[in-house]
């Protein structure tokens, strides 16, 4: 069963049950936890994101995922479901049927939701900022034409960008440009 639990699970056990599960869970120190449905709204914004980053990088060396690919920071020993990574790992050039994890993103996208907002800005950063090959980290609300860009300076730390509604939207990791709106296209915001 993979409810949350207080025993231990190690990671080759959260992978071989996640693998045979219905659900996503994500894994954080031995631990496992169920990850909610996700919205109409969520889904489009996630697809949205995903879709133009594809065909913004066709001909380049970097691949877009979303939502069941999992993401590995090993040195938090966690595994979490980002709904869309962005990895330009030369490894992934030649991808097998069970590739099924990424531990060098570029980019990550979270889409915000009430139950998951608190832990993708906390946790989850906190985390996700330890992957060197992290350069930008999306934070997407739903309920609102609002994005919070966190994007990697040197190492002195993070440089933080608001967007709203009429805003452009700048990737400049992968020298991608959107206006916000493209972002909320079809989500009736």
């Amino acid at each position: 069963m993979l409810n949350e639990q207080l025993q231990y699970v190690s990671p080759e056990d959260y992978l071989r049950l996640e693998a045979q599960s219905s659900e996503r869970h994500e894994y954080v120190a031995g631990g496992i936890y169920a990850m909610t449905g996700a919205s109409l709204r969520h889904n489009i914004i996630a697809l949205n994101l995903a879709s133009a980053l594809r065909a913004h990088l066709k001909v380049s060396p970097c691949r877009v995922f979303i939502e069941g690919v999992k993401l590995h920071v090993a040195r938090d020993n966690a595994y979490y479901y980002p709904d869309v990574i962005v990895s330009c790992d030369p490894r992934l050039q030649t991808i097998t049927g069970e590739s099924m994890v990424i531990d060098q993103p570029t980019v990550l996208v979270e889409v915000l939701s009430a139950s998951t907002a608190g832990v993708d800005r906390r946790e989850k950063f906190f985390a996700y900022r330890k992957l060197a090959s992290l350069k930008e980290y999306l934070l997407v609300e739903q309920d609102r034409m609002e994005v919070e860009l966190f994007r990697r300076q040197g190492d002195v730390g993070w440089e933080r960008c608001l967007f709203s509604a009429g805003d452009q939207l700048s990737l400049v990791s992968l020298e991608y440009q959107c206006l916000l709106s493209e972002v909320y296209e079809g989500s009736g915001l």
